[in-house]
């Protein structure tokens, strides 16, 4: 039998989603071990001077529990 676990975090980058997304999994990947996935539950953008500064992300990841 496997037990799966979730933590929702919030991820940011100034390159855009994919890298808010990646760094996050990366960041989460260095407290957790066997991450199986994650879903981006919302997206925001941080705007300042009239432009896009900063990309966020909600995610709830998932990993199963040994």
């Amino acid at each position: 039998m496997a037990i799966a676990k979730t933590i929702e975090v919030i991820a940011s980058s100034t390159q855009g989603i994919e890298a808010a997304v990646r760094d996050g999994i990366a960041k989460v990947g260095q407290t957790v071990d066997n991450i199986e996935g994650a879903w981006v539950k919302d997206t925001k953008v941080v705007v300042r001077d009239g432009g896009v500064a900063e990309w966020r992300v909600t995610m709830v990841v998932t990993f199963i529990v040994n």
